[in-house]
């Protein structure tokens, strides 16, 4: 079938919905589907070959910022406007994504949820007229809900299903502070535009379908997938016992939860040589955040066991997961899914993982791991040790979670159950 997805680019950021969408419109093509992956706002950053190389990028992200902030940048002339899409200036401005905080981004998000009747209405039309220079499509993919406000004119001017997929919004949506309820009640509005909505976990398809009204005939639960290119097994157990984390080196995240988990290990001496590798996104925001634990674990007598990773590429992320003995991201906010639980299965290494969110969900269906609350530095320290105490059972259950993640999560069994959906909605007839 013909697909195109429409996925925002995070500049200079690792982005899982970016690498999602990179990894699923690969897959669809070996498949031999007919896929079109359009960047919008800033060029992508992703650890596998870019799919959306030789396509151009559509709402660059200065012209939609300038466009909300002056009604004369609207009616500016088209070279001006190319100008500012230039890969140059875009690629400045992807450096400084990091920097932009959701609560400063309310009035935006809600002028590019009013779609063609929003400030940034003139990119929208942009995007349209280059769609309907391509072969017609059979759906349109949107990546994220924050992007409902194409949905209308998409649907009505190129007649064709609009898909949407949910992943992780809730949290950027509710830090808008004084514009959240303004942005929750528009994408309400706008959902009903579409046709389906894809959410990645049961927990975060029933959380959304309650926030955004959307009737269960609407959504469907597909597990993402992951390219287990690379991804072999661990013959042993790290030696020395060998604790990570995997993820954006935030508080979000929970780094400091887990580093003061391993600070509690170190100090009952149970198990003996331990070391903490962390590993993961590291932008400008996230440094001094870093540095503090640095300090921490220097202050400690500890630096000498820990080591930083920030920003690998996919050969060395997979190298990194296979010297560990166990992961763990205590996630403080309500993970719809944690790509990096299935990458540290796929390398045979037990999760540790709090009882929340999709966390429970996705060790259920592997075996791949535990999980532990109340989600304090406490009840993790006891969890870890339980595990890494019993090295036998833990590589066991390493094992187990790479047999589920081949089985389950493989990038080619997602692709196959969207494809059955999307087969789906295109022969259904619309209920708009």
């Amino acid at each position: 079938m013909n697909l195109v997805q429409l996925t925002p680019g995070a500049g200079g950021m690792y982005c899982g919905n970016c690498f999602r969408d990179n990894a699923l419109i690969a897959e669809l093509r070996r498949q031999g589907h007919q896929a079109l992956m359009v960047p919008l706002y800033l060029p992508m950053t992703v650890d596998e070959a870019d799919q959306t190389a030789g396509t151009p990028i559509f709402y660059g992200g200065v012209s939609v910022y300038l466009e909300q902030k002056s009604s004369l940048l609207r009616r500016a002339p088209r070279w001006l406007h190319q100008l500012l899409a230039s890969p140059t200036i875009l690629n400045w401005a992807g450096k400084r994504a990091a920097n932009t905080r959701a609560k400063d981004l309310g009035e935006l998000t809600l002028s590019m949820l009013r779609g063609e009747e929003g400030n940034q209405a003139r990119e929208l039309n942009e995007l349209l007229e280059w769609l309907k220079s391509q072969p017609q499509p059979d759906v349109i993919c949107l990546s994220n809900s924050l992007l409902l406000g194409l949905a209308r004119k998409l649907r009505q001017e190129l007649q064709v299903p609009i898909v949407c997929y949910l992943q992780g919004e809730d949290g950027f949506i509710d830090a808008m502070g004084e514009h959240s309820e303004a942005v929750w009640q528009l994408m309400t509005d706008r959902a009903r535009e579409v046709d389906l909505f894809i959410a990645p976990s049961r927990y975060f398809g029933d959380l959304m379908a309650k926030r955004l009204s959307i009737p269960a005939a609407k959504i469907r639960v597909i597990y993402n997938g992951i390219n287990l290119d690379g991804f072999t097994a661990n013959p042993l157990l790290a030696e020395p016992p060998t604790l990570g984390f995997f993820a954006r080196m935030c508080p979000a995240k929970g780094l400091d939860t887990l580093v003061d988990a391993f600070l509690q290990l170190k100090k009952t001496s149970r198990i003996p040589f331990l070391r903490l590798k962390v590993g993961g996104g590291c932008g400008t925001n996230d440094a001094p955040f870093v540095a503090k634990l640095r300090r921490l674990l220097e202050s400690r007598g500890h630096s000498g066991d820990v080591s930083f990773h920030p920003n690998i590429d996919r050969n060395s992320k997979i190298e990194f997961l296979r010297s560990l003995s166990a992961l763990s991201v205590p996630a403080r906010f309500g993970e719809p899914f944690g790509f990096y639980v299935l990458e540290a299965m796929a390398a045979g290494v037990p999760v540790v993982q709090p009882k929340c969110a999709s966390f429970p969900e996705l060790i259920a269906a592997t075996g791949g791991g535990i999980c532990f609350e109340p989600s304090t530095a406490e009840s993790l320290a006891a969890s870890l040790e339980s595990l890494l105490s019993k090295p036998a059972q833990a590589k066991a259950m390493g094992l187990a979670g790479r047999e589920s993640v081949r089985r389950l999560f493989s990038i080619e069994t997602m692709a196959n159950n969207i494809v059955s959906a999307m087969q789906e909605i295109v022969r259904k007839p619309s209920a708009n």
